[in-house]
């Protein structure tokens, strides 16, 4: 499984990682959840529904993420044109490239 690849990719590179999660309801509910959030990365379509309401969480907490996406980027609400997007499919070491830039700088 991808996300299952993806978690030790980033283990590997030295994250704690706290997902993944299968759906929307489940995103919010460990974004509400925890304080020791510092970075995310979202699939934009998560079990059918569009994850923005979870991004909008972590931008309210100041927590950086990145999109990953087979969407165009038209897509994506124009609040969240400054979040880096991976395009599907996607490669592991890009995506924790990109989540490790967005939380490092």
């Amino acid at each position: 499984m991808l996300a299952d690849e993806l978690c030790m990719e980033l283990e590997d590179a030295g994250a704690v990682v706290l997902g993944p999660v299968g759906s929307i309801r489940d995103a919010e509910a460990l974004i509400r959840a925890s304080d020791a959030i510092h970075g995310g990365i979202l699939d934009v379509n998560l079990d059918g529904d569009m994850v923005f309401a979870a991004a909008d969480l972590l931008a309210e907490r100041g927590v950086p993420f990145v999109f990953t996406t087979g969407y165009d980027r038209s897509v994506i609400p124009e609040r969240f044109d400054g979040v880096v997007q991976c395009e599907k499919p996607i490669n592991l070491r890009i995506v924790t490239q990109a989540i490790g830039r967005v939380i490092h700088g």
